[in-house]
């Protein structure tokens, strides 16, 4: 793993989280964009070297909806930025984490990304991301 690639933060208002990030931050947001298969609207904030997800669900019954109808808003995931996804994946399920997409698929912002499960990394979804090439 190369690095913190970004924080990913479930709202239940991607303009009103906007808005709140960009007074934070002091910048205005990259990219915004839909991600149909996910069911969600993100939008991207870059500090320095940092970024922030900001992920607002376009369906309630969507991961986002869920969540956040079970936890409300807040930090969603973790994301790390890999040079090779599938053999990281290969390499995590091997020590033994559980691996959601063991098949990386289209995220947002030009990337490959998978997932491992909460339960398997004390309770902090992860997300594995690599640019697309």
């Amino acid at each position: 793993m190369n690095k913190i690639e970004h924080l990913g933060i479930a709202v239940r208002d991607i303009d009103a989280a906007n808005s709140l990030y960009e007074k934070l931050l002091g910048v205005a947001p990259y990219k915004q964009e839909k991600v149909e298969s996910e069911a969600v609207i993100t939008s991207f904030f870059k500090v320095g070297e940092s970024k922030i997800e900001l992920l607002a669900s376009t369906k309630e019954d969507g991961p986002i909806g869920k969540f956040i109808a079970k936890k409300g808003e807040g930090i969603h995931h973790i994301a790390f930025d890999v040079d090779d996804i599938e053999k990281e994946l290969d390499r995590l399920e091997k020590e033994g984490f559980q691996i959601i997409n063991k098949t990386p698929k289209s995220g947002a912002d030009n990337k490959l990304v998978a997932f491992l499960h909460p339960k398997s990394a004390n309770g902090v979804l992860i997300e594995l991301c690599q640019e697309k090439k």
